[in-house]
């Protein structure tokens, strides 16, 4: 099954029977979904403290060459 992420709406659509999004409603959407939505900007990506917490905590790694002797 596809892992769904969730988004904070930026700018109201409609999701379908007559009803609207609502600004800072929180969806849990598939990539699929949320793509075009995303990129018309009308959606961001939630921040999720243990996101940001686990991305911090891993170093980035710098590509180092070794000369040879």
């Amino acid at each position: 099954m596809a892992p769904r992420q969730t988004y904070t709406v930026l700018l109201p659509f409609p999701t379908g029977g007559g009803h609207w999004s609502s600004v800072g409603q929180e969806l849990d959407l598939l990539d699929v979904e949320a793509s075009a939505l995303f990129s018309a900007g009308r959606l961001e990506l939630k921040k999720t403290e243990a996101g940001e917490s686990a991305s911090a905590s891993i170093p980035a790694k710098k590509a180092t060459t070794k000369k040879a002797e």
